[in-house]
């Protein structure tokens, strides 16, 4: 037992780890830059984290495509991954995962404020929770590490977030800081769930799911992007389709 706990704390935990620090940092740094970022700046900047986005999806997409000699990865089975999309989709908005989220941390918000009469560590919290945890990324990123102990997604989103918590506390203070302990335990539950299902998920299932998910990170960038204003969180139940079509496909 102390053995796992070791091993996941030293492995599978080691891009959430990473990820909650990189927040940190950024925070700090954003925080001690004050108003100094001009807006035109912060824009570009986003943008820039929206094409990095983008290309993180696309080449994870295409590598799941042309190396199926991978002993973890296999030739995608088109069929089911259009009827894992189109199946979650529908349960994602039928339940609405994005305004669900956005009623929490309206919420969440309103409880600082009335307590504090100062709604900016609320504002802060409640923005960079969202944007740090609600994506793609934080999802597929972490399921990975648990189940492959590939951190490779995470790292990148670390730097995407360490960029992005450095221009968000800037403007919107200690709040931004504080929302790494929704990271850590956000991601962390992700992970230690997919450490211990991934002895009854298949190589096959564990390549379908993931190809989903570079879709959904495909999504995300492009809302990033401001190209398009996709719900992208009503398409993550898509990703765990796959177990279940699996099954019969």
């Amino acid at each position: 037992m102390d053995e796992i706990i070791k091993n996941i704390l030293t492995f599978f935990m080691t891009g959430t780890i990473v990820n909650t620090i990189g927040v940190i940092i950024g925070g700090f740094i954003g925080i001690l830059l004050g108003k100094a970022i001009p807006e035109k700046l912060s824009s570009l900047l986003m943008k820039t984290l929206g094409l990095c986005t983008l290309l993180i999806g696309l080449t994870g997409s295409i590598k799941d495509i042309i190396f199926d000699n991978d002993p973890i990865v296999y030739s995608q089975n088109i069929i089911l991954i259009i009827l894992s999309m189109v199946i979650g989709t529908i349960i994602g908005e039928l339940i609405d995962l994005d305004k669900l989220l956005n009623s929490l941390g309206d919420k969440l918000q309103q409880k600082f404020k009335s307590k504090s009469g100062n709604s900016t560590v609320a504002e802060g919290f409640v923005t960079a929770s969202l944007l740090f945890c609600v994506g793609a990324m934080a999802i597929v990123g972490s399921m990975q590490s648990g189940l492959m102990g590939d951190n490779s997604i995470i790292f990148a989103k670390t730097v995407l977030d360490f960029i992005a918590a450095i221009v968000f506390a800037s403007s919107l203070g200690i709040g931004v800081v504080l929302s790494s302990g929704f990271v850590f335990v956000y991601q962390g539950a992700i992970t230690l769930i997919a450490y211990f299902a991934g002895n009854f998920l298949s190589n096959y299932m564990i390549s379908q799911m993931t190809f989903v998910g570079n879709l959904i990170i495909i999504a995300l960038a492009l809302n990033m992007l401001k190209i398009t204003k996709i719900k992208v969180m009503n398409f993550v139940p898509a990703i765990f389709i796959p177990i279940i079509l699996c099954i019969f496909m």
